[in-house]
């Protein structure tokens, strides 16, 4: 059988980085998105390396030409994709009043704007085969309040309700919508300091993916709407 293709934006580090691994290893072809083409390459050489397929791209998930760019690749190289993760993300640590209007725009822009653009973008594919998995890694921040993080918190709430909504209206297309709520997880979002003193509390970026990849792989009729991951000694 053809394996599946599976798109991964924000690869380039943490979370993606590790899903793309993760899902080499479960037997599906990896496309591998962000904007630093070096860690790209380097991570499609280990998935190579270990004897699975994988492609990397450069792909801004703020631009829309970018993003149609980067499917129409997809497409030339594997004829389908069968799974989107909608990773790629960033924030800022500043109260309300600190964040400034750029900051504010650009964590919208990738966070919430970019999810959007490339689940348009795959979406009539999984739409002409009536088949099709969509997986979106928000934050546990989309339901619980977390103070110096409003912006970031309110792109990940809108992109929460943005897929329940689009949940519904693709169940009768056989397509699948999952939202990811991670705790914090030991990734470079959070500073040097941060994960020097919180590290052992955090979860690994692999223990996700892993979780993501359970989730993805469920029976045909089984969709797994929303899992919340936080580390079982709480929330830092």
């Amino acid at each position: 059988m053809k394996s599946k293709v599976v798109w991964i934006t924000g690869a380039s580090t943490g979370i993606g980085f590790e899903l793309g691994k993760v899902f080499a290893r479960g037997g599906y072809t990896v496309i591998a998105t962000g904007r630093r083409k070096s860690r790209l390459v380097s991570l499609v050489s280990e998935i190579r390396f270990a004897g699975h397929e994988a492609f990397a791209f450069v792909c801004d998930v703020r631009k829309e030409r970018s993003v149609l760019s980067t499917k129409k690749k997809i497409i030339e190289n594997c004829g389908t994709i069968d799974v989107l993760i909608n990773n790629a993300g960033i924030t800022t640590f500043k109260s309300f009043a600190d964040t400034k209007t750029p900051e504010f725009d650009d964590i919208i822009s990738v966070n919430l704007r970019g999810s959007f653009l490339a689940t348009k973008a795959v979406l009539p594919v999984m739409l002409r085969k009536k088949n099709g998995n969509i997986v979106n890694i928000l934050s546990v921040a989309s339901e619980k309040v977390f103070t110096n993080s409003s912006a970031y918190s309110a792109s990940k709430a809108g992109a929460r309700a943005m897929f329940n909504v689009l949940r519904e209206e693709l169940r009768k297309y056989n397509i699948k919508v999952t939202n990811i709520l991670p705790g914090a997880s030991d990734t470079p979002m959070w500073s040097s300091h941060m994960r020097q003193r919180y590290s052992r509390r955090m979860m690994t970026p692999r223990e996700v993916a892993e979780v993501v990849f359970q989730a993805v792989n469920q029976p045909k009729k089984v969709v797994v709407e929303e899992i919340i991951l936080r580390p079982v000694k709480g929330d830092i």
